[in-house]
């Protein structure tokens, strides 16, 4: 897998109790170590959410479709993030 980007990230105040982030992630078909990669990436993302004073609460992930011939998968992973009062 290859960390694509952020897909998006729910507005809000800055004190909002839960804060939602959603990434896309690529398997790629061919190629190495790129699965340490998009773990890499997600580890950061939930660190950064850590340091503002969340925890992760809930994560899920779905595919979303394909980049067609030997692009690999698509998935798409959903985080909820609670404020940890």
């Amino acid at each position: 897998m290859a960390w694509d980007d952020v897909a998006g990230k729910a507005m809000g105040g800055r004190r909002d109790k839960y804060v939602v982030i959603q990434v896309v992630l690529t398997e790629k078909l061919l190629g190495t170590g790129s699965g340490t990669a998009s773990l890499t990436n997600l580890q950061a993302e939930i660190n950064k959410q850590a340091a503002k004073g969340y925890r992760l609460h809930t994560i899920s992930t779905t595919s979303s479709g394909s980049k067609g011939f030997l692009g690999g998968d698509k998935i798409q992973a959903t985080m909820v993030f609670e404020r940890i009062d």
